[in-house]
């Protein structure tokens, strides 16, 4: 183990750990660990408490991807929660308004939430929990209140005028502007999973009856006649239909091997592959001996991350609907003739591989409803890791449902997401719009095994996900065991791919990192040709992590970035 300083200690234990992006959702999960739950009943109570206390990065009205490992059937599972475009949703529907692209708030970005159902999906099939002890924390926390979070008075603070103006169900809900760390109750947000918790407990004597009967009040219940009657009064295309036919799903991961880890990820319709195809460039460059700070590391990751994001933007999309080659993209030697392209220079271009790749055409203008332009690059999602006694592992998440990108719907106490945004109006693409397809997401959960060893890790942050995780993860195969030390190791990433956020812009060679890194090597890197911006010193990515070690014991460390990521455990 390391010898170097970390912000607070990697922690040790063999009965449980629960590591997010917020210490209530944190300590929440160890609340049903200690109850004798498992880590699926661990995730999913303290998903929903992140529901709450971080209303600004994710809500009942957002999306979820889980990639988790049961023990008992040995077995990694892909939990799909995202929700798909509604049925209305053509690109001439949109078009037609004189848009080039999907905006980036209100209701005309809306796709099925789906996160709740990802959450009691997994309960249903792989946890142990009632349905009551899972929401009862989440209905105390929006009841009872929460101490507000800097960030999320802020951003109240800025929607002030607009929330009073264009979204009075908003200024409802979070007007006046709360005080930083003042109690804040949300109580029709309450009412509503109270409600949830009512119907399933008068429709059904048992556990898994009553988290069936929860699941169908919310998408075939008041709470989907909620949203279809407010999403129509607003103009946009969801409806009460579109919640109905929706289920989260489970699928097999996309998986990869590097270093004796085989990794898992969620399939293209999210942009998880994008991390296994990096991994497989830099399978072919010796990063063991490059120091973790380095010129030569960066400029290499950086490198290859440019061609593995050129591959996302040609070639993901909803699988469903889009021929993906994953397995010509994913192969040896499709890496082997991509390898070649990095060169000791920065490279400027966006290069994508195969025979019939197409990026998108950037449009020529757009026009933007409502305020602000959706998920910011930081300090844009939730994240959290649970490993258990048992074996298992979760590695989850939720994001949308923001409380700034879209009006609270009034009978509810939430918004719903702006998925929506990440299609390309533009025929033709793996990524454009169509009915009850689903959005390319950005959100990229990941679970790596290697022998009887697991490891649980993820992090907010739009775009940069699979950049940030990916150092995170460097660091830990090939310099650094300790959890924490690899999260607090100083972190960078490339703004050179273009965002999947409206208004989807790009910085061709632009590398940010953290002002911890040497003065040299942000000159070398600048020699190379990167357009090098010196972040904060503390201000990029929020990763949190949790471990099984071969011998049993449980590791887990989260994020100081942002004071707000805890990790708990015994």
């Amino acid at each position: 183990m390391t010898g170097a300083f970390t912000t607070r200690p990697e922690l040790h234990g063999t009965f449980g750990m629960v590591a997010s992006t917020h210490w209530l959702a944190s300590a929440t999960g160890m609340r049903l660990l200690e109850a004798g739950g498992n880590a699926f009943d661990a995730a999913a109570a303290a998903g929903l408490v992140l529901q709450v206390v971080e209303p600004h990065l994710n809500g009942p009205g957002g999306d979820l991807p889980i990639v988790l490992y049961a023990a008992e059937r040995d077995e990694v599972v892909v939990v799909c929660g995202q929700g798909p475009a509604p049925a209305a949703a053509t690109i001439e529907r949109y078009t037609a308004l004189g848009l080039e692209l999907v905006p980036g708030t209100g209701v005309l970005a809306a796709c099925v939430p789906g996160a709740f159902d990802g959450w009691l999906r997994m309960l249903l099939e792989l946890g142990t929990a009632r349905l009551r002890d899972v929401l009862e924390p989440a209905i105390a926390y929006a009841r009872e209140g929460h101490p507000v979070l800097p960030r999320v008075a802020e951003g109240i603070a800025a929607m002030e005028r607009h929330f009073r103006e264009e979204w009075p169900t908003s200024a409802a809900t979070w007007l006046p502007v709360p005080a930083p760390w003042s109690l804040f109750r949300n109580p029709v947000l309450a009412d509503t999973y109270a409600r949830v918790l009512v119907e399933a407990e008068a429709a059904s004597p048992d556990r898994d009856g009553q988290i069936q009967a929860a699941r169908d009040a919310f998408y075939r219940g008041f709470v989907a006649e909620a949203i279809g009657a407010f999403v129509e009064r607003e103009d946009g295309l969801l409806s009460a239909d579109d919640l109905d036919g929706f289920e989260a799903v489970f699928e097999p991961p996309v998986e990869l091997e590097y270093e004796g880890w085989t990794v898992s990820k969620t399939g293209p319709w999210g942009q998880g592959p994008v991390f296994l195809q990096q991994l497989a460039l830099l399978a072919g460059f010796d990063l063991a001996s490059m120091a973790p700070g380095s010129a030569e590391l960066v400029h290499t990751v950086v490198e290859c991350s440019k061609l593995a994001f050129a591959d996302r933007e040609a070639w993901y999309g909803d699988p469903e609907f889009t021929d993906v080659p994953l397995d010509r993209l994913l192969a040896r030697e499709y890496a082997d003739e991509r390898r070649a392209l990095v060169r000791a220079e920065a490279s400027a271009e966006l290069r994508p591989g195969l025979e019939g790749a197409r990026l998108p055409k950037r449009p020529s203008n757009s026009l933007l409803l409502g305020a602000g332009t959706g998920e910011p690059t930081r300090g844009d999602t939730c994240h959290l890791d649970v490993v258990d006694r048992f074996g298992n592992a979760v590695s989850a998440t939720p994001s949308g449902g923001w409380l700034q990108s879209s009006p609270v719907v009034p009978e509810l106490g939430f918004p719903l997401g702006t998925r929506a945004q990440m299609f390309w109006l533009e025929e033709g693409l793996p990524n454009s719009l169509e009915p009850r397809k689903r959005p390319r997401t950005t959100l990229s959960p990941t679970l790596a095994r290697r022998d009887a060893e697991l490891l649980s890790f993820g992090t907010p942050g739009g775009d940069q996900q699979d950049q940030w995780s990916l150092v995170f993860f460097l660091a830990h195969v090939h310099h650094e065991r300790n959890l924490q030390a690899a999260i607090d190791l100083p972190m960078f990433h490339s703004n050179h791919v273009t965002s999947s956020f409206f208004p989807r812009e790009a910085k061709p060679r632009h590398v940010e990192l953290e002002a911890r890194f040497e003065p040299g090597v942000v000159e070398e890197l600048r020699a190379r040709g990167h357009d090098v911006e010196v972040a904060g010193p503390w201000s990029l990515g929020r990763l949190s992590a949790a471990a099984r070690d071969a011998s049993g014991v449980l590791r887990a460390a989260a994020n100081p970035r942002g004071m707000q990521g805890y990790a708990v455990g015994r």
